[in-house]
């Protein structure tokens, strides 16, 4: 197995661990403000939040390969990756305010990529860049 693949992997299982975790849950003190899914997380390109520094999610993020091309230039492409064969999103799921269903369709993709990746030749994986 490259390493390419092996830090997508693990990269992947750890953003898994976080949300299983509850690391999307509201935070203390402020039950009012939600984290958006994957923002500033293990997989988020921009998880140090570096002041004054533009977003990279156009050109450095881990899933953007898993984005269709439709939505690459949106805020956050990552909520626009399809987690199932019925096309939901992060993106359309928010709408429903069921976070914890949301949660568990994400958990449910990246089970499944972790799979692919696992059983993909290492070629066909793309570089983490981080």
């Amino acid at each position: 197995m490259s390493s390419k693949k092996a830090d997508m992997i693990r990269l992947l299982e750890a953003e898994l661990d976080v949300i299983e975790g509850g690391g999307y849950g509201l935070p203390a003190g402020q039950p009012a403000v939600e984290r958006p899914m994957f923002l500033h997380s293990l997989v988020c390109i921009n998880h140090w939040q570096v002041p004054d520094h533009d977003s990279e999610c156009h050109d450095n993020c881990a899933l953007l390969d898993n984005v269709p091309e439709a939505h690459k230039q949106e805020k956050l492409p990552c909520h626009f990756i399809p987690l199932n064969a019925k096309g939901d999103t992060v993106h359309s799921l928010e709408s429903s305010g069921d976070r914890e269903a949301m949660q568990e369709k994400v958990k449910q993709w990246l089970r499944a990529r972790i799979e692919e990746l696992k059983n993909s030749p290492d070629e066909d994986v793309p570089d983490t860049g981080y």
